[in-house]
């Protein structure tokens, strides 16, 4: 019998269209892990004042990065799928999915079962750690196959900072660019999350600040401890001097207090204190998607020449880069 991989993303809209996007949007922003709170608030918050608004708006943005092949964050997924299959063989059946939108865990999960594996390795494509991403996938994943008759062997990878290969592709798209440009600074910036997300978390005495500094069993579970985590793995394979490097978070949402310090306001002290070039990294996804092509690639670019910088490198995404495909083999084996 075969193995099952299940790769999960967390999905795009079947268009660029408003009616797609906003379809997609309230599929997303109602998961009660993405936007933890109350169920009646949130429904109010998204249908009435987010989706409405929020949908044209992102519409407009989905067409300047949609390509002929569709959303790059699907077919690069379709991309990895198809060769991390090629490269595992006929013992594997390896099915993209995504959280949210198509193809959906549920057809996923189907189409392995029709295949009749007898294990299924379930693979979030999120290098850290979070309820809103990870965890939403599991529960996802529990829910579905709890109702199966026979529910196969389980296992599930819940971050992959760790993994040598994962960090050797970032480092090996960052030295592309550090051949050419002797850069002043490098900029890691991941995706936000509510303070009272990583409180929720219940991993002990918190204080979203130095306690971030160390990483071990205290805090493996803390999406920030491992945002800076990944940024020192990143940093020591490149050589980079403490100095020259900063974490920051992005794509806040709303007046409660996300983790910090937040990039928007990193890059303008950069600038002001004299930075000229930097380069980006943007280590929270592994796909081309809105956050990284447009929020870190150039609405910070512009926001921080116009501060004053001169230059801003945003390192490639993982893709399908080779080393990255080994690293999702490597994962994908059981």
């Amino acid at each position: 019998m075969k193995k099952g991989v299940l790769l999960v993303n967390l999905g795009t809209p079947d268009s660029p269209s408003v009616p797609h996007v906003r379809k997609y949007l309230r599929e997303f922003l109602m998961d009660g892990r993405v936007i933890d709170i109350p169920y009646i608030s949130r429904w109010l918050l998204i249908n009435l004042i987010i989706v409405p608004f929020r949908g044209p708006k992102s519409a407009k943005e989905y067409q300047k990065l949609w390509e002929d092949r569709g959303s790059p964050l699907k077919f690069y997924g379709e991309d990895l799928a198809e060769a991390t299959q090629k490269k595992l063989g006929k013992e594997y059946e390896v099915v993209l999915a995504m959280r949210y939108q198509s193809p959906s865990i549920q057809k996923g999960l189907e189409q392995l079962k029709a295949a009749k594996v007898n294990s299924i390795k379930v693979i979030p494509l999120f290098p850290q750690y979070a309820s809103a991403s990870t965890g939403s996938v599991i529960q996802e994943v529990m829910r579905i196959v709890s109702q199966w008759q026979v529910i196969p062997k389980l296992e599930i990878v819940d971050q992959f900072i760790d993994q040598d290969l994962f960090i050797e592709t970032i480092a090996l798209n960052a030295k592309k660019l550090m051949k050419d440009t002797e850069y002043d600074h490098f900029l890691f910036s991941y995706h936000g999350l509510p303070e009272r997300q990583i409180y929720k978390a219940e991993i002990g005495k918190c204080a979203v600040g130095n306690c971030c500094n160390h990483y071990g069993e205290a805090n493996k579970y803390c999406y920030r401890a491992q945002c800076f985590e990944t940024t020192r793995l990143v940093s020591k394979k490149l050589g980079l001097d403490d100095s020259m490097v900063t974490t920051s978070f992005q794509s806040r949402l709303g007046k409660n207090p996300w983790i910090q310090p937040y990039t928007d306001h990193k890059l303008v002290e950069l600038a002001e204190g004299g930075i000229k070039k930097v380069l980006a990294f943007s280590p929270a996804f592994i796909s081309d998607c809105l956050e990284t092509t447009f929020e870190v690639g150039k609405t910070y670019k512009k926001d921080f020449i116009d501060a004053g910088g001169e230059q801003w490198d945003l390192v490639p995404s993982l893709n399908v880069e080779e080393t990255w495909v080994d690293c999702v083999v490597e994962m994908s084996k059981h």
